[in-house]
């Protein structure tokens, strides 16, 4: 393998973790978040686990085994009440840009096209839960606060 193909294959990897993660935290904001917006949080789940689904569907027709979940994954901040569910929406997919952002650097041909439009669709996202944008939106070094990277935490 090329060392083009296997710096791709290592960001679609990346790519794919943070979208289990990004399931995962999908789940505490569904069963924290108010009512008004619970069908917001549902239309995300479902993007992230579509985003998912082609990310294991790529590491294959990459020549890789793709990267499992964790039984869990450790929240940046506690989660008790809906406030606190839309802030960790907004971090998710802030987290869900950052590494979008690191495969349009890796990607060539569709696949960069693909990892653009995710990292568009986390970035609107993203701006809906807080309400604003950031500048930059998935380049940690050049945004307000450095995004951190999603910890399994089993």
């Amino acid at each position: 393998m090329s060392e083009e193909k296997a710096a791709e294959l290592t960001a679609v990897q990346a790519a794919l973790a943070a979208e289990h993660a990004a399931v995962y935290g999908y789940g505490v904001v569904g069963g924290r978040i108010r009512e008004g917006r619970r069908q917001e949080a549902k239309t995300a789940y479902d993007a992230h686990r579509a985003r998912r689904d082609a990310l294991v569907r790529e590491v294959r027709g990459l020549g890789g085994t793709p990267v499992a979940a964790s039984a869990g994954y450790a929240l940046p901040f506690s989660v008790p009440d809906s406030a606190a569910a839309v802030q960790l929406a907004a971090e998710l997919e802030d987290r869900v840009a950052g590494v979008y952002s690191d495969l349009v650097r890796a990607a060539t041909g569709g696949l960069r096209g693909t990892a653009a439009e995710a990292l568009r669709e986390a970035a609107v996202r993203a701006v809906r839960w807080r309400g604003g944008s950031v500048p930059f939106p998935g380049l940690a070094e050049r945004a307000a606060t450095p995004t951190a990277p999603v910890t399994p935490t089993a």
